[in-house]
């Protein structure tokens, strides 16, 4: 039985434990969750050392790191270090989006080395191996996909993007509208590409099912993708991508009914503005499902900073009720992430992931700056230091510029408000 499954009948498994344990939460309140889709706890049963993370209601926030391989860069070695500083510096999952080498060998070697939960993008797999065996992504069989999906399934993959929502109907409505960037989801391209040469419906909604029973098999966290979101702030909530989000929530109901977990993912380039209205829909059409979000990027002007553009809108998503955060990193656009862009893209999501989970209210959260806040008014370095979200970049900072005095810092020097205080108390 799926965790969902297990859930219904009133059980608590080993993961509900540890997400609960790693949460300071009653496991019934995970398992009651669980059972009613607001939370999902990817974790393939092929999975093996993985240490499970809780997504959704009363949990805390998440963020996701994407690694992976391109075209024209193959280097798995550089890979796993992407893999390795993602887990340092605090990414609850990770995504492989290899689509250059080896495609097998590089995903089965990360997941060896992975003890977060692990995502894929099936269809970029199955396009890849169609262009090198058939000679385009437009020859791509039905079958193909599903053998794909199969067999990353069964090597223990955690969760997967699943771009079922793109449908004949939906790019129709796409077409009635001028879009200034159409489709910037490179799942949803490859789909769109397929469907419009060869006349015939997405194969991963018309045989949903067939999707569905591999999913149970394993028991695959589906992250239903938005292949329709928007690529740019004119774009956002237009009417292909609503209509999109209306199907998923249809979806949604037809994968917990057979007991599969199921996520919903959002957009996508946004106005601030509409970034709450964007949360509210979701969580009323999909039921409470819980919202994995990629930023959103609050301007399309950031490029080289769109890790801050992405947690100004991370941190609104997730006030509003969204639960899991892509992190964007300063590459996006640009060029595939190095390994410093990764550590800073996981360490922005982070920070717009804690500053949301302070304004739910969500446990634990404000109880860390409180502790940071006693650290500085003990002048207490190495306490403010451990307890900062970045130790590393903190540290590095502090000893770059050295005080005269040793109990402040080179801002204000002699002059430290909270040391000038101390004294005028202990005079008094």
């Amino acid at each position: 039985m799926t965790q969902l499954e297990q859930a219904r009948n009133g059980i608590i498994t080993p993961a509900m434990k540890y997400v609960a344990k790693c949460e300071g939460i009653d496991p019934e309140v995970i398992r009651c969750d669980v059972a009613q889709g607001y939370t999902v706890i990817p974790a393939n049963v092929n999975h093996k050392g993985l240490k499970p993370k809780g997504i959704g209601r009363s949990l805390s926030i998440k963020v996701n790191s994407n690694i992976g391989t391109s075209s024209d860069y193959t280097d798995l070695d550089q890979e796993l270090e992407k893999l390795k500083v993602s887990i340092e510096v605090g990414a609850d999952t990770v995504m492989d989006l290899s689509t250059g080498g080896d495609l097998d060998h590089i995903r089965r070697t990360l997941i060896k080395h992975t003890t977060i939960p692990f995502g894929t993008v099936p269809i970029y797999q199955a396009a890849i191996e169609a262009i090198k065996k058939e000679g385009g992504i437009v020859h791509l069989t039905e079958d193909g996909i599903f053998e794909i999906i199969e067999k990353q399934a069964k090597d223990g993959v955690d969760f997967m993007t699943v771009h079922c929502g793109i449908t004949l109907y939906t790019l129709d409505k796409l077409r009635r509208q001028r879009r200034l960037t159409d489709i910037v989801s490179r799942g949803g391209a490859f789909l769109t590409t397929w469907m419009i040469y060869n006349k015939k419906e997405n194969p991963l909604y018309q045989y949903y099912d067939r999707l569905l029973e591999i999913a149970r098999k394993y028991d695959v966290t589906l992250s239903l993708g938005d292949g329709l979101r928007p690529g740019c702030l004119a774009d956002a909530t237009d009417r292909a991508q609503v209509q999109e989000l209306l199907l998923l929530g249809e979806l949604r109901d037809r994968a917990w009914e057979r007991g599969v977990q199921v996520m919903i993912e959002g957009p996508g380039h946004m106005p601030m503005n509409q970034i709450e209205a964007n949360v509210l829909l979701e969580k009323k059409i999909c039921k409470g499902a819980p919202f994995y979000v990629l930023g959103p990027l609050t301007t399309d002007i950031a490029s080289g900073y769109d890790h801050i553009a992405g947690a100004i809108g991370g941190a609104i998503a997730g006030m509003a009720g969204a639960d899991f955060l892509c992190y964007v990193t300063p590459a996006e656009h640009l060029k595939l992430p190095s390994v410093q862009d990764v550590r800073e893209g996981v360490i922005a999501a982070r920070i717009a992931a804690h500053a949301a989970d302070i304004a739910r209210g969500n446990k634990g959260a404000m109880e860390k700056d409180n502790k940071m806040s006693k650290a500085r008014k003990r002048l207490d370095w190495e306490r403010q230091i451990s307890l900062s979200i970045d130790p590393d970049r903190a540290r590095l900072y502090r000893n770059q510029s050295q005080p005269k005095t040793k109990d402040v810092c080179t801002m204000c020097g002699d002059f430290c408000a909270i040391k000038l205080v101390r004294a005028y108390f202990k005079r008094r």
